[in-house]
């Protein structure tokens, strides 16, 4: 900006291109005048001569100090009679010469890449979680595993079990894929980091089914939106029980609640279609439906509706979990 205004202020003066652009007259002609290099520093009469540095380096490198630390070299010379510095010049002269660092481990977290996944069609990306539903007592837990279509809104799969385990998910999975028809490298599955998620049991039937995976970042719920939205919707439902009395009694109420979920919910995301329309591809004959019963009102109601012709939500053509803030990129960038 300084440059622009350098160049403006040949023309219309330095006072107005300063004005025009917000720039500073001050740094402008600062500009003008750099400040000159500053003399090299003095060198310390306090600093130990050239050949007192090297008998300190080589005390501290010898066997008898080498794994010691210089607080201590310190006070052990003072008991022999002897003093060459202070600790703090022990370390100087020893990161001078690169003979001193970091020697114990240090957990280094590794960089987790945000997952970036796009669905345009259903069975392309399925987001997956598990959730506890209160059992007869305290501390007696059922577990609802749930998989969401993440296009539709559509619960593909879900089941109630007394344990989370690896096997129980791994049946899901397969019973959903051969019932959903999917094919090897079309789907990508989502999932946070829990135990049964990353397990050896389910990383080997997705690599047998050609599905792939894709895991939230540690500590970040909101790389899980859909599943962790959909829980919600089936705990605040009317009839939703505060405890579920055995693992029948729970089947049967998760059962009536994703049913209703799936067949009857005006999903606001989806343009207030059902899940089940939508997955499979009954939401346009139903946004037709829609229009021409709002042409019909229209036409028999002109002077109700003041902006013309009204028109039903417009369908989504995608579902992104985190969308890129650039598009210049790859839209899939799956965290294996």
């Amino acid at each position: 900006m300084i440059a622009a205004a350098e160049r403006l202020g040949l023309d219309v003066g330095v006072a107005q291109a300063c004005t025009a652009l917000g720039v500073s007259r001050a740094s402008l002609y600062r500009r003008r005048r750099p400040k000159p290099p500053s003399p090299a520093r003095r060198p310390s009469p306090r600093r130990l001569a050239p050949e007192e540095r090297d008998n300190v380096h080589r005390i501290l490198c010898s066997d008898r100090f080498v794994d010691r630390a210089p607080e201590e070299i310190v006070p052990t010379l003072l008991d022999e009679g002897s003093y060459y510095c202070s600790p703090r010049t022990m370390y100087r002269i020893l990161a001078e010469r690169g003979s001193v660092r970091e020697r114990r481990r240090q957990l280094i977290h590794p960089e987790y890449r945000k997952p970036e996944l796009l669905a345009t069609a259903p069975n392309q990306v399925w987001s997956w979680d598990t959730t506890r539903l209160r059992g007869p007592e305290k501390w007696k837990y059922y577990y609802l595993y749930t998989v969401l279509d993440i296009f539709s809104r559509y619960v593909v799969a879900w089941m109630v079990a007394e344990h989370e385990c690896a096997s129980h998910a791994s049946r899901l999975f397969r019973s959903a894929c051969d019932h959903q028809g999917v094919a090897p490298g079309q789907l990508a599955v989502h999932a946070d980091r829990g135990a049964v998620m990353t397990s050896k049991t389910l990383a080997q039937l997705f690599a047998d089914l050609g599905v792939t995976r894709s895991y939230s970042r540690p500590h970040t719920s909101n790389d899980n939106p859909y599943s962790e939205s959909h829980f919600k919707t089936v705990k605040y439902f009317p009839d939703y029980p505060d405890r579920f009395q055995d693992p029948l009694h729970a089947r049967s109420c998760v059962g009536k609640i994703l049913d209703w979920y799936n067949y009857e919910h005006r999903h606001s995301a989806i343009a207030y279609m059902t899940p089940h329309a939508m997955h499979y591809s009954l939401a346009p004959a139903v946004l037709q439906r829609r229009q021409q019963t709002l042409a019909a009102a229209f036409s028999a109601h002109p002077e109700r509706f003041v902006r013309g012709l009204p028109s039903p939500p417009a369908i989504p053509t995608a579902a992104w979990i985190n969308p890129p803030r650039a598009q210049s990129h790859d839209p899939i960038a799956l965290a294996h």
